[in-house]
């Protein structure tokens, strides 16, 4: 950020100016490196405890579902937060769940309680649900030609969580004898702590007046072509990142593979997920969103394709390295659309509405995830899979030639 024109931070009178603009950046990716790290622990750790816990071998990967749910009942509620006295109050209340988070997981491990462990679940989705938010507030106050970029550096602290995460699980699963994981919860609670701590330095623009009254209904935004392909992208992109990583943990173990191997894998999925986004930016401006989503989803296509071609660790980790990448590409092509489509005084609405549908839909897809695991296998999960890829591409295809018809009129008149 500090490379480009000083003068480019100036652009428009609520640009904030740029040392503040690159201190939020700092602050906002090293949040997201410690929040991704439990989301991280979640994901890895979730299916195993559901496994020795759940009353029925079909609520295995609930604790994952419902931290889906909870992402997605807390978007509206934190974005109402956002919007009526700032983003960064919203940061610290998810930070307070995500300590809860850790505290009530290792209390449910500890009393052996299923349902506790879905509890704290529930917040840990809280937490993710402000965590979303992060890669908005990178472009408020942002030049207009800059704000890819910053949301793209901020999900690339997510690298930071790829190789934290699983390598936290490892360190601490069994400090505790008989109560796997437990000490792993009570880590996560510190780490989520470290993280408000640094958030308290954010400093975005305030709400305005305009901000607070919303702009446009909300119903003449969504129904605009591109906002329901950047919908429809990030919910795919996001879901089958999600309906994937759910189950690929518990398919390693069912097929032989140690927690140890599924944890790298893990590892290197989530690397996969935010190392790309130290330049992701840079293509969207160069190629724009609509390529660069394509791309995601072609990515995504291509890690099932690999999965179904066998069932050793090559196939699980190349799957899962795959599926990363195609949700990076996807999923910050489809939020760099969602910038186009909205004002600024409606941004948090907008915002908070994509992310609500996105992940109304993943938590759909979780759900199904562990059932069609346990009920069918590794392979159908896969197939199934490219369905709503199918669905995806046409929904972008559409809203690219419908904006690129729009744009010759518009030079034509």
């Amino acid at each position: 950020m500090t490379h480009e024109p000083s003068a480019a931070a100036n652009d428009s009178p609520g640009t904030l100016p740029e040392k503040v603009q690159t201190g939020n950046i700092w602050r906002l990716a090293i949040a997201q490196a410690l929040a991704g790290a439990n989301s991280v622990v979640v994901y890895a750790t979730g299916a195993v405890v559901g496994d020795k816990l759940a009353p029925t071998p079909m609520l295995v990967t609930l604790p994952i579902s419902i931290f889906v749910v909870g992402m997605a009942a807390c978007i509206l509620p934190m974005g109402m937060v956002a919007r009526r006295h700032g983003r960064r109050t919203a940061f610290l209340v998810g930070t307070g769940a995500g300590v809860l988070t850790g505290l009530l997981a290792a209390l449910a491990v500890i009393l052996g309680s299923f349902w506790l462990f879905c509890v704290a679940t529930f917040f840990g989705g809280s937490y993710a649900a402000v965590v979303l938010s992060f890669r908005f507030a990178a472009a408020d106050g942002v030049a207009a030609k800059r704000r890819a970029r910053a949301l793209s550096l901020v999900m690339a602290g997510g690298v930071a969580a790829g190789v934290v995460g699983p390598q936290l699980v490892n360190w601490t699963m069994d400090l505790w004898p008989g109560h796997l994981f437990a000490v792993t919860y009570l880590v996560q609670a510190a780490v989520a702590a470290v993280s408000a701590l640094i958030l308290l330095g954010v400093r975005l623009p305030q709400p305005t007046t305009a901000q607070m009254a919303g702009g446009r209904p909300l119903s003449v935004i969504a129904c605009q072509p591109r906002f329901i392909a950047a919908v429809i992208c990030g919910a795919v992109s996001y879901a089958l990142m999600n309906f994937l990583m759910t189950a690929a943990p518990l398919a390693m173990i069912q097929c032989g593979h140690t927690q140890a191997s599924a944890n790298m894998g893990l590892q290197w999925h989530v690397i996969a997920m935010y190392a790309p986004s130290f330049f992701t930016g840079r293509l969207i401006t160069r190629w724009g969103t609509g390529r660069v989503a394509t791309i995601g989803l072609a990515l995504t296509g291509l890690s099932a394709a690999v999965g179904l071609g066998d069932i050793d660790l090559t196939h699980f980790w190349g799957t899962l390295v795959l599926l990363g990448l195609g949700w990076n590409f996807g999923f910050l092509g489809a939020s760099a659309l969602v910038l186009e489509c909205h004002r600024p005084e409606e941004n948090t609405r907008v915002q908070s509405l994509n992310d609500f549908i996105v992940f109304g839909l993943m938590a759909i897809a979780s759900f199904s995830s562990g059932g069609l695991l346990s009920a069918y296998g590794w392979d159908v999960v896969l197939w199934v899979s490219f369905v709503p890829l199918a669905l995806a591409v046409v929904a972008l295809a559409f809203a690219m030639r419908r904006s690129g018809i729009q744009n010759v009129r518009q030079g034509a008149a």
